[in-house]
């Protein structure tokens, strides 16, 4: 049960983070002009991704359902559900969250346009809440909770920002790509600040330390493989920065290079779904 949670975490978070950064930055990298083939690329990703994110976000709900209930069979009866949902925190905010990612697959999938990046943003603001975000009450929790929301966008711009840019570099004759590389990197550096400054945040404020420990267990040996795997996000983003200020840009080593990053952010997502299951080992005095 906790391995297909921590997998249902995984999949659901990294689809919706993909879905925001990837809005926000298709008009910011390249302008308001329409890109016929991407967009039609970008079109069908999004509604994979919509239809991926309601199918993992019901799975969700069933998967907390039976671990409150205790059994299967008690976890697929209505009552059940509606207790889960009407009861409890995560409940009511699952509820508005999979109305909004209905409606978003409902404007993905008919004539219906309104603007997308609204329903998206409120998708991933509803993620906050879940998991360590509910910890505290009062102002404290939704200080916390806002924290977090700020860190989610952060995480959400800088990989579907990645993944665009993979997309663009699979066609790089269709676009200005130094001017897309550098608008792309020139908001990354402030990406990875507002990611470090609220994970530090989330980190102090859920354990009392800077640092939990014991370093090399649980949740502080989780969280440690994640820091490592956005510091060489970061390591690879500032090389990639340095070749092109110094005019050495080979494409295909450029194009292996952003994937190898969107990779690590693939998997430092992975390991924030298995950080969430975990208790974060909060100081008693």
């Amino acid at each position: 049960m906790a391995t297909l949670l921590v997998l249902c975490r995984f999949v659901h978070f990294i689809v919706v983070l993909l879905m925001f950064g990837a809005c926000v930055f298709r008009p910011w990298l390249l302008g308001a002009e329409p890109q016929p083939v991407l967009d039609r690329q970008l079109l069908r990703m999004t509604r994979g991704l919509a239809w991926t994110a309601l199918a993992s976000g019901a799975i969700w709900l069933l998967l907390i359902t039976v671990s409150m209930a205790g059994s299967w069979s008690a976890a697929l009866e209505p009552s059940t559900v509606q207790r889960v949902l009407g009861k409890t925190f995560f409940g009511q905010v699952w509820t508005w969250h999979l109305i909004l990612n209905g409606l978003l697959v409902i404007t993905l999938m008919t004539a219906w346009r309104p603007p997308r990046l609204p329903l998206i943003l409120l998708l991933l603001m509803t993620l906050a809440p879940v998991g360590h975000g509910a910890m505290l009450d009062g102002l404290s929790g939704q200080l916390l909770i806002l924290n977090q929301v700020v860190h989610l966008m952060c995480v959400g711009a800088w990989l579907g920002g990645l993944m665009l840019l993979v997309l663009i570099l699979r066609r790089p004759q269709r676009f200005e790509l130094a001017t897309v590389l550098r608008r792309f990197s020139g908001v990354g550096y402030g990406l990875v600040v507002g990611l470090l400054v609220t994970g530090l945040i989330n980190v102090r404020v859920l354990t009392g330390q800077l640092w939990p420990t014991p370093l090399f267990s649980g949740f502080a040996l989780i969280l440690l493989i994640k820091v490592m795997l956005v510091l060489g996000m970061l390591a690879l983003a500032l090389l990639n920065r340095l070749r092109l200020d110094s005019g050495e840009q080979r494409l295909g080593s450029l194009r292996a290079s952003v994937m190898v990053e969107w990779l690590l952010g693939v998997c430092a997502v992975a390991a924030v779904s298995l950080l969430g299951t975990l208790p974060p080992m909060v100081l008693s005095g």
